[in-house]
């Protein structure tokens, strides 16, 4: 069967290992709750408290699990790799699942470590690929230079998908302050290459499974 598989892995873990091990339980809670059962593959899983795996349906958003990651308030630093492509079928946690998306996956976080990208994604064309490898590693880097507050506001507006007025009101303050917050974190651009990527691994998604 086909699904997309997601690797997460924390950035000079080893430096606290309690830490990582709490962020990465905090944040499989988080995906597990924000992804519902049918786009869920298999149970989320982290190993040795340094990487998280996911199974997801192909059909499934896999940058929402970036996003949340990067805009969470208490984050961590992490690299993340997507491939879509074939999965063996099975019914443990991801950690404990194989096929050609999983070993591909395991060489692109490998690939991502040694080029110091934080995003590497794969749809499985060839074409789709090349533009996927040119602009994926942009959207970490946007993400990275958030403020804790500019995280805040954005995970309100990104992931929440709230209007300006009314992350105002959430956080009580005017809609003037989230608009500069905005603007200075550079929200709108974010929401169109996050877009973008979504486009052109759906569109790699569609043109792998016709060959």
């Amino acid at each position: 069967m086909n699904g997309i598989v997601l690797f997460g892995d924390i950035v000079r873990s080893r430096r606290n290992a309690a830490v990582s091990t709490a962020w990465l339980r905090t944040l499989a809670d988080e995906l597990t709750e924000s992804y519902p059962p049918e786009a869920r593959l298999a149970p989320f899983e982290f190993t040795q408290g340094d990487e998280l795996q996911l199974l997801l349906a192909a059909s499934a958003d896999p940058l929402d699990a970036v996003m949340r990651s990067w805009l969470h308030p208490d984050r961590l630093p992490m690299r993340w790799v997507v491939v879509a492509g074939g999965v063996d079928p099975g019914s443990g946690p991801a950690t404990h699942r194989t096929g050609p998306a999983f070993l591909r996956a395991r060489e692109r976080i490998s690939e991502a470590a040694a080029g110091r990208d934080a995003l590497l994604m794969s749809s499985g064309d060839v074409d789709a690929d090349r533009l996927l490898d040119d602009l994926a590693p942009l959207l970490p880097e946007l993400l990275a230079d958030l403020t804790i507050r500019q995280r805040v506001i954005g995970r309100l507006i990104l992931i929440d998908g709230l209007k300006r007025s009314e992350a105002a009101e959430r956080l009580n303050v005017t809609r003037a302050t989230i608009s500069v917050a905005a603007g200075r974190a550079h929200l709108r651009g974010i929401a169109r290459l996050s877009d973008a990527l979504r486009s052109i691994f759906a569109t790699g998604q569609e043109a792998a499974g016709s060959r």
